[in-house]
């Protein structure tokens, strides 16, 4: 299908012009132009070996795509450039990440028959590399662990370099492993940072360790954790935990419970970084793995899959971490239309893409409605995302809290992105409107509605 002719491609996340995209990567701004990298599979949208595609913004909202930065051309990448991080030193971008090899053979692939090899890689314009070698082989890999460590990402303190890596434990528990260097070349195990209990994942991806006003966080992306009746509904999930780190001992030891940093369908692979600025920065999969036979995405017919959330400045406000669109966005806003609503009201003329921000007074309950069959429902404390038939088999999703004293909804093609009081919580999900459908946005209860119609920041053959 030609690209003007598909409804359904978005017209300001970034997403792939064809194939497969995943999990984000490697994000630096350098020179003051953001460098943005993800998992790309340009031939396949169902995926495979993958590359490091690479798109460029100079503010994070209008980006141009650049030809793919790496791809799975080596022995110890054969099988996939997997997910990594960067960090810049002495004017030069590092960046680390998962060389992905699978042997020929009767093997599971989990306990062995795989080889997961930490690469680095420099470059001194964030568009070429100037080198790419192999730093921790997997061979070097302490005992005790499948076949499957993941996904470094790097943090400098006290004049040392630490990697976190993510783990599975032979006993099928997640875990995070830490790793040190003085020259960014020769790595040293640490030890285990931390590990999952029982309940809390046999594998732990994406680990993310960082430090807002002095707080140390942590972020990973659980797989198996066991759902609760609220929580943990998707069958992989990403979130944080608060703590103290103490990287002489290797240890992390966590001042609250595990948060989930997303509520709705998808959302996945977290990844952060801090621009030039001071701001912490988030970007995550807007997709997940491993949904089917529960719910897919019907672009799959079309030659393309999945994309990546707006970017989220992420700060720390009352012991809680909060997460906002990248108020850059507010770039793309056409002339606001601000209605009090008493009872009961529907947004005319409504366009495919637009930001809505509901300010709600207290009470018990209320309704919005958008999209073609979506809803947003808030009673008995609860809060609950559901799509008909345009989520391809995304029911519903729903969330405890107390109160909701405003929601901010940012609305692409088939996508929306709901932050809710103030991004203390925030629920993504994909869904597709059918051709020539209905579109609304209605609202039942009540509120301040300021509804602004949006640009789109691309064109649909792909960024400028």
């Amino acid at each position: 299908m030609e690209h003007q002719e598909d409804q359904w491609r978005l017209k300001y996340h970034l997403m792939p012009e064809t194939g497969w995209l995943n999990d984000p990567n490697g994000a630096v701004q350098f020179n003051g132009k953001y460098h943005i990298y993800y998992q790309y599979v340009p031939e396949d949208p169902n995926g495979g070996a993958t590359h490091w595609g690479h798109q460029t913004s100079t503010d994070l909202v209008h980006f141009h795509q650049e030809p793919i930065f790496m791809s799975p051309d080596q022995p110890f990448d054969i099988d996939g450039v997997y997910s990594g991080g960067s960090i810049v030193e002495d004017g030069v971008i590092h960046y680390f990440y998962t060389g992905n090899v699978k042997k020929p053979g009767d093997y599971d692939y989990i306990y062995n028959g795989r080889e997961q090899n930490v690469v680095h890689v420099t470059s001194r314009d964030g568009y070429t590399v100037d080198k790419r070698e192999v730093v921790i082989p997997h061979a070097e890999f302490p005992d005790g662990y499948t076949d499957h460590i993941r996904d470094p990402k790097i943090i400098e303190d006290n004049g040392n370099f630490y990697m976190v890596l993510g783990a599975r434990r032979c006993d099928n528990r997640g875990s995070i492993l830490l790793y040190v260097s003085e020259n960014l070349e020769d790595w040293d195990f640490k030890g285990e940072l931390i590990v999952a209990e029982d309940d809390e994942g046999y594998m732990w991806e994406c680990p993310d360790l960082l430090f807002i006003d002095g707080q140390a966080i942590l972020i990973y992306s659980p797989q198996g954790i066991l759902p609760t009746e609220y929580k943990y509904q998707n069958t992989h999930v990403a979130g944080y935990r608060f703590g103290d780190v103490d990287f002489e001992a290797a240890t992390f030891t966590p001042t609250g419970e595990f948060y989930e940093l997303d509520y709705g369908f998808d959302f996945y692979a977290p990844h952060t970084f801090e621009d030039e600025a001071g701001r912490r920065i988030q970007l995550a999969w807007m997709g997940l793995g491993d949904t089917m036979p529960e719910y897919t995405n019907p672009t799959i017919n079309r030659g393309w899959q999945h994309a990546l959330t707006i970017p989220r400045e992420l700060t720390i406000e009352a012991g809680k971490l909060y997460q906002r669109p990248f108020h850059e966005y507010e770039g793309l806003r056409q002339e606001g239309v601000q209605t009090n609503v008493n009872d009961q009201f529907t947004v005319e003329n409504i366009n495919d893409i637009y930001e809505a921000v509901v300010e709600l007074p207290e009470q018990e309950s209320f309704e919005i409605r958008f999209g073609e069959d979506s809803q947003l429902v808030f009673e008995d404390k609860k809060l609950a995302l559901s799509h008909g038939p345009s989520g391809y088999g995304r029911r519903k999703r729903i969330i405890e809290v107390d109160a909701v004293s405003n929601i901010q909804l940012f609305v692409d093609t088939s996508a929306v992105e709901i932050y809710i009081n103030d991004g203390e919580y925030v629920m993504s999900s994909r869904y597709y409107p059918s051709e020539n459908a209905d579109l609304r946005l209605e609202l039942y209860g009540k509120a301040q509605v300021t509804y602004y119609p949006l640009i789109p920041s691309k064109d649909y053959k792909g960024a400028n």
